[in-house]
């Protein structure tokens, strides 16, 4: 093979925009990783710190600075030079010293005050959510074989809503997950949460007390992700059914250009040619359909969450109101009726204090003529 068309195949290996700020073209993830890989040093993406003087040694290096000058940012720079406390003394780290001259703790207190004056608290979703960014930042496994490898891929990647939801749908994220290159895509369809799998499907108006302990998910288990014209199915169970195959026989009908088939518990990340910042499709319960897509493809570094338990890791999930009861507005619905003389509206949604209030006497026994179908509401996952 000739040099020309090495470098050519070379570049391939490198995510370049088809649409400028949009998405690239599409590129394979594991040579994506091995590019890199031939093109750093061992130390770039070791997890290993360097030692004092080696990092001084390299940081004078590049930046060009004598050892005069190098001696003099290591005094001024030094922890004794930018402590705001005795030596001996526990800091408060929440309290910044008023006469303080360091520019940053100065921005630090006007930010502070600042805050204080808005008097706006943030609800217990809005620290749980600043919880999950922080919560998983240069995370150490355990055990030595939980540590994610040196070199490995993370992914970031974006599940939405499914399409029926018109509010949000398209701008929005519902969950941001991490996942290195050797998750299989079965794992990142487990880690998806949908309402729609939590659903109970049928009317229990005459037995509201044995709803079936099963859910949708646990029914009705084939699903499939739609990756760069291949359906990759989840065969792993034997309720399991190639549900792509109904778009396959449509597309050949119609002239598309050929599709292919794989498993999803068989494909790992790294296998796969995708676009980053590209909308692909994610299929479960039969129509219920999610855009996924993947915003950011890197090394892992020492900074991240190294510990492979913890993957696929949530980093982010959008906050939604939740349904109240349509009686006291206080309490969640659990149920929902139609042609219910009872209700105030038909379709009506009811918690399950009043459900059983209205619709039931003390004994159990139904009053009146209605239908009544479980609810999950989709603020079950905040």
């Amino acid at each position: 093979m000739a040099a020309s068309e090495l470098s050519a195949d070379s570049d391939s290996n490198v995510p370049d925009y088809e649409y400028i700020d949009v998405n690239t073209k599409p590129f394979h993830i594991g040579s994506f990783r091995n590019e890199w890989l031939n093109r750093l040093k061992p130390s770039h993406y070791s997890y290993q710190l360097e030692d004092e003087d080696t990092f001084h040694a390299n940081f004078a290096k590049e930046t060009g600075i004598g050892e005069e000058m190098m001696a003099d940012l290591k005094s001024i720079c030094s922890l004794d030079s930018l402590r705001c406390y005795p030596e001996d003394q526990q800091p408060d780290t929440d309290l910044v010293p008023p006469d303080s001259t360091l520019r940053t703790l100065v921005q630090r207190k006007k930010r502070q005050d600042y805050k204080a004056s808005l008097k706006i608290s943030k609800n217990r979703h809005d620290l749980y959510a600043d919880e999950l960014e922080r919560l998983a930042v240069e995370r150490k496994p355990e055990a030595a074989a939980d540590l994610v490898p040196e070199g490995e891929v993370i992914l970031t990647i974006n599940v939405y809503y499914p399409a029926t939801y018109d509010r949000f749908s398209y701008i929005r994220p519902h969950t941001t997950l991490l996942m290195t290159g050797s998750h299989s895509l079965a794992e990142l369809r487990d880690a998806i949460c949908c309402v729609s799998d939590l659903q109970v499907c049928g009317e229990f108006s005459n037995t509201p007390d044995i709803v079936p302990d099963f859910i949708s998910k646990d029914h009705y288990k084939s699903a499939f992700f739609f990756f760069e014209g291949v359906f990759y199915n989840d065969m792993r169970f034997p309720e399991c059914q190639d549900i792509s195959k109904t778009v396959l026989e449509w597309a050949k009908a119609r002239n598309f250009p050929p599709y292919s088939e794989a498993r999803m518990e068989e494909t790992r990340f790294i296998d796969l040619k995708v676009k980053v910042g590209f909308p692909y499709l994610y299929c479960h319960q039969g129509d219920c359909e999610h855009l996924v897509i993947i915003t950011d493809v890197r090394l892992a570094h020492k900074n991240d969450c190294i510990d492979k338990s913890l993957y696929p890791l949530l980093t982010h999930k959008h906050r939604i109101v939740t349904q109240k009861c349509a009686v006291c507005h206080v309490f969640i619905g659990r149920w929902f009726t139609t042609n219910d003389q009872f209700a105030p509206s038909d379709p009506c949604l009811f918690c399950d204090k009043c459900f059983r209030m209205l619709h039931y006497d003390t004994e159990g026994n139904k009053l009146g003529e209605f239908k009544a179908y479980p609810y999950v509401d989709r603020g079950a996952f905040n």
